[in-house]
């Protein structure tokens, strides 16, 4: 039956009373159906699509954190009261100390021993700076660290690799603490060989090894709870008394 004859019969009904005749095609519902499903069908396809790629995100930004700069990955913590910034500043001063006393034998001892003072300098300097320039003395801070376990590694033995040198060149400014970390457990493996050899090293070795570890408990703990004070000077304190007994290796 062909649509116009549809519509002529629908005319002709028209007159009787009563009787309200709509035209309704099969195939209308058929293809809205089919039009719905496909909307939804695509909706929840983007939805998925979404969804793997925000963890997609989420696990790039995760892996990427290491290679982030630390100015720009780390938040300033401490300093929240007078008295902590005064207890900070105080305490980043014996590495100035320490600096001006090491030993000073060849080239690499005095670059190592001048590093020392600019890691009292610049601790100094970010715990006592408010605003904008905290954010970047934090990183100055972070970088004379690192560059004072480069400095004293290299004291320790000329004969490191050239490759590794010039990676923790790289590295530095982009990731001190990643830099810190490599050198200061090759600080620590030349202690202990050199402590096995001379038993007048070995106490100094103890006490190096305590402080490290209680140094990098602190050093965690500043980072785990940034509103406890004086946290962060105890770490200054700690890490002073462990690279004093390194100043031992270099006499």
């Amino acid at each position: 039956m062909s649509l116009q004859n549809i519509q002529s019969r629908s005319r002709a009904l028209e007159g009787v009373h009563g009787v309200h005749v709509v035209l309704h095609s099969p195939f209308t519902s058929t293809e809205s159906g089919q039009r719905e499903n496909f909307q939804l069908s695509t909706c929840e396809t983007s939805a998925i699509r979404a969804n793997q790629h925000l963890s997609i995100q989420r696990m790039f930004q995760q892996k990427a954190a290491c290679l982030t700069p630390i100015h720009m990955r780390l938040h300033s913590h401490g300093d929240q009261t007078l008295a902590e910034t005064v207890a900070n500043v105080l305490t980043s001063l014996p590495f100035i100390a320490l600096g001006m006393n090491a030993p000073r034998k060849s080239l690499n001892s005095k670059m190592y021993a001048n590093s020392l003072i600019g890691v009292g300098v610049a601790s100094s300097m970010y715990h006592s700076s408010r605003g904008k320039l905290r954010k970047f003395l934090r990183w100055v801070d972070y970088t004379m660290i690192a560059t004072a376990t480069v400095c004293l590694s290299r004291a320790l033995r000329n004969e490191n690799p050239t490759l590794l040198m010039a990676a923790s060149a790289v590295c530095l400014p982009v990731h001190p603490m990643m830099v810190s970390v490599v050198h200061t457990g090759m600080m620590e493996v030349a202690f202990a060989r050199r402590a096995l050899k001379d038993p007048d090293l070995r106490m100094a070795h103890a006490v190096q090894k305590m402080s490290s570890l209680v140094g990098g408990m602190l050093f965690i703990a500043d980072d785990l709870f940034p509103r406890t004070p004086f946290i962060h000077a105890a770490w200054h304190l700690a890490a002073a008394v462990g690279l004093g007994t390194c100043n031992k290796l270099l006499e």
